[in-house]
């Protein structure tokens, strides 16, 4: 494992398959490359753009990896393919996981394939409320607003909490509607 030295947040969301196993294996993953700090509670929420399809499970992560950003989007990429999830399909279309770099450390960092912060943060529910489970004090590196302030300014319309923080060791206090929770 590389030196950990950056810390980071990342958001995780499914839809398809078996959608709490799904963001549980991607945590596990996660510990070939970073430790794993802390979790977010469970959320599921209403789909964004193309409305025709499941609700996610949405949560985010926060840890610490020596990885610079290129080598961790390379990394999520290649866990996402792991867990199922194919190229192409719709914009916002239904997946089976879907991992983001959503801040890194107080970093901007702006290429042709990556963005962070992640452009969309500051106005998705979804990513913002479990974030501010984690940080809600952070200040986004452009625009200067807390997580915190950030989701006030969204609402929290379509995000329902569903689990407690400690879901992803375990059977969660409330189970993923239809799926297994062992």
């Amino acid at each position: 494992m590389p030196d950990l030295t950056a810390a980071v947040y990342l958001g995780l969301g499914a839809n398809v398959g078996n959608r709490l196993a799904n963001l549980r294996l991607a945590l596990a993953r996660m510990r070939t490359f970073a430790r794993l700090e802390a979790v977010s509670r469970l959320y599921e929420t209403a789909p964004v753009g193309l409305q025709e399809q499941p609700a996610f499970l949405n949560a985010a992560c926060r840890v610490t990896t020596g990885l610079e950003p290129a080598a961790l989007l390379r990394f999520l990429k290649n866990l996402e393919a792991e867990i199922g999830r194919r190229p192409g399909g719709p914009l916002w279309g239904p997946r089976p996981i879907d991992l983001d770099i959503l801040l890194y450390g107080e970093r901007v960092v702006e290429t042709d394939d990556l963005r962070i912060p992640h452009p969309r943060l500051a106005e998705r529910a979804f990513v913002l409320a479990p974030l501010c489970d984690l940080a809600p004090e952070m200040r986004h590196p452009s625009l200067g607003k807390t997580v915190r302030e950030l989701l006030e300014a969204v609402g929290e319309a379509g995000v329902t909490v569903i689990a407690a923080s400690g879901w992803e060791i375990g059977s969660p206090p409330l189970a993923a509607k239809g799926e297994a929770t062992g």
